[in-house]
């Protein structure tokens, strides 16, 4: 169990004995993320906070080969969940997470009690008839930018999806995270996300979902969370006040009260 801690950067808060509450970054950023929201449910629940490979201060090399694609992160997820021997587990994920959580949920059947999801997105691309926000050319060039330039484009990015109308210091803090990941790593994560199709893998996932969708989200937009609450079978939506791709940095309380609600 201690190695699956120091890969991870895992810290645990609240109710030893509680049942867990597992919050999950998304990409570029870290567990920090959540430090606005994590306290409020220390009270009752036991609360799992974890870095993915690259993030934050993990420790678990980078294997670029199993990182290719998301399946690899839900992996870890699973390792977390099975060496700390979590069970009825909610999960609190944001953005890629989300989808991280579903796959995560297949291979560990039973363990997942409740999920909260804010800002998924199944697939980025548009398809046809589904629109998830972005063509393949913006998909493509998007990601040459942040290989030829991670900082630069983190910079030009930050401010679109925290929400311009949200200020400078959440962007700037949103640029600085971005920034500690190392190019390699973000650019081979930033792939995974971007180019996964999950679509088929939402009507299997049998877990009680809560959609939180943020308004003018550049990132996952209305359409994309509407969609992904017709696919899953047990799961509901809630339109924020909150703008942007990121309410638990820039509305904290409203994220809060909304899985007190759900819960």
């Amino acid at each position: 169990m201690s190695s699956v801690i120091v890969d991870h950067n895992i810290n645990e808060s609240g109710v030893p004995d509680g049942q867990p509450i597992v919050f999950a970054h998304g990409f570029g950023c870290d567990q920090q993320m959540w430090r606005h929201v994590a306290p409020h449910f220390e009270d009752r629940y036991r609360v799992v906070l974890f870095d993915y490979v690259g993030a934050g201060d993990a420790q678990k090399p980078f294997d670029p080969d199993r990182y290719a694609a998301l399946d690899g992160y839900a992996d870890d997820l699973v390792s977390i969940c099975e060496g700390l021997e979590l069970n009825n587990i909610i999960l609190v994920s944001h953005s890629v997470s989300c989808m991280i959580g579903v796959l995560a949920g297949h291979k560990l059947p039973g363990r997942f009690s409740k999920h909260v999801m804010i800002g998924p997105s199944p697939h980025y691309m548009n398809d046809g008839n589904y629109r998830g926000g972005f063509d393949r050319d913006d998909i493509e060039e998007l990601l040459e930018s942040l290989d030829s330039n991670y900082r630069g484009w983190s910079s030009a990015m930050a401010p679109v999806i925290m929400g311009p109308e949200n200020g400078e210091e959440l962007s700037e803090e949103l640029r600085e995270s971005f920034c500690r990941m190392h190019p390699d790593v973000a650019g081979v994560f930033a792939k995974a996300t971007f180019l996964s199709d999950n679509r088929e893998d939402l009507p299997g996932y049998r877990v009680p979902t809560l959609v939180l969708q943020g308004r003018n989200d550049r990132i996952a937009g209305v359409e994309v969370g509407q969609y992904t609450v017709e696919q899953i079978p047990d799961s509901q939506i809630l339109y924020l006040n909150a703008t942007g791709h990121c309410p638990h940095l820039s509305a904290p309380d409203e994220i809060v009260d909304s899985i007190e609600s759900f819960l």
